[in-house]
């Protein structure tokens, strides 16, 4: 089959979506495929195996991310629509959707889309406006029901799209991650970035934005340290909130016990980091079905997740993770001091229990392409 995967981010300003897009560009790829990952131009972008079709962009104000400008990047339209695709799969509702909608109709092929995020949250952070993050909720909702198929990343992911009013068929297809052997190279890189020492390791992986509560694993990490809970914290990645929360670590006394990497570009190196960490914190109430707990868990270490929470899903407290009660640092601390010591144990579990290879994953993938063109087929 010829794929398209549309998406709103390019490497190397790319997040959880875009990591997704690209493990199903390798992966169709490597099964015989041919994969176009699209998107917005980025600068110092990277090149890869599989075909890449890029549009012009423009920045975001306050965002590490691109504007994709597809109707006025006529090279990248004319390229577009040469390319005889049997499919196409939106990652994003938005600019990438618009795109791949137009491409669907125009060539009279299935569309599919996942929903990946909480929008409602991101736009209501961005504006404060209810009415403008319910205006886009409705496009979002609208524009899901113009879609052959409509697939989310867990059970809960589902049940958030239905509270934003989408009656139609929902797929859960979830996310995967690939075992890795662990690189000598790797772990000679991450040692030059940063110096560890014999104290646990609690680690952060993703956007630094305080949506992520953030705020929260700083204060259990306060809390820790006025108990004489040994630990050190390091962080990967970046974000709009990066440097307040380096400045927010130093005012709470935490800032020696910190290390901030930072973006890591390397996927090596990240194992190497997941590796070596004792425990994943990630206490987000926003996140969906985060490919950070899965490339952990695949590396042999446990996450520790909010109760309730879309995270959780998959997570069962003191047998593959940790579950805290709530998302405030006292009960993070907590979670943290009665995980540590049985978090090897944990970590193995977590190994044989939440990763799923990618493989397996877009098996079930081309099986539901296939179907959608033999019903749009069936249709014509």
């Amino acid at each position: 089959m010829i794929i398209g995967q549309f998406v709103d981010t390019y490497p190397p300003n790319v997040d959880g979506v875009g990591r997704v897009t690209l493990s199903y560009c390798e992966t169709l790829t490597a099964m015989g495929h041919e994969c176009y990952y699209i998107a917005p131009r980025a600068r110092d972008g990277e090149s890869y195996a599989f075909p890449v079709l890029l549009q012009g962009s423009v920045p975001i104000p306050g965002e590490p991310f691109r504007l994709g400008l597809p109707k006025l990047d006529l090279r990248y339209r004319r390229r577009l629509d040469s390319i005889p695709f049997d499919i196409v799969h939106a990652q994003s509702p938005f600019s990438a959707g618009s795109e791949a909608l137009r491409i669907a109709r125009k060539r009279d092929i299935p569309l599919i889309s996942t929903f990946h995020s909480k929008y409602y949250q991101d736009f209501y952070d961005k504006t404060h406006s209810h009415a403008i993050a319910r205006g886009v909720v409705q496009h979002v909702v609208q524009f899901y029901n113009r879609c052959d198929g409509v697939w989310t990343v867990n059970h809960a992911t589902a049940q958030v799209l239905r509270e934003y009013g989408y009656q139609g068929d929902v797929l859960v297809m979830e996310n995967g991650t690939n075992l890795e052997p662990l690189s000598d190279l790797a772990v000679t890189a991450l040692n030059t970035r940063v110096t560890l020492d014999s104290r646990p390791v609690l680690l952060f992986v993703g956007q630094h934005n305080y949506k992520k509560n953030i705020h929260g694993i700083l204060e259990a990490c306060a809390i820790l340290k006025r108990q004489g809970q040994p630990f050190q914290l390091v962080t990967a990645g970046d974000g709009p909130d990066f440097h307040d929360i380096v400045k927010e670590a130093e005012k709470l006394g935490i800032g020696q016990d910190c290390h901030f990497l930072g973006f890591i570009g390397s996927r090596e190196e990240l194992m190497a980091l997941y590796h070596r960490a004792d425990l994943l914190v990630f206490p987000s109430i926003y996140d969906n079905a985060p490919m950070v707990l899965r490339e952990a868990a695949a590396m042999g270490t446990p996450g520790l997740v909010v109760k309730g929470s879309c995270s959780s899903e998959g997570v069962t407290d003191g047998d593959n993770g940790f579950i805290c009660e709530d998302e405030g640092g006292e009960s993070i601390a907590q979670t943290i001091v009665r995980a540590l010591p049985d978090a090897a144990r944990v970590g193995l579990r977590a190994q044989e229990t939440i990763p799923i290879r990618w493989e397996s994953i877009m098996t079930r993938v081309v099986a539901e392409y296939e179907r959608l063109r033999a019903v749009k087929g069936a249709g014509r």
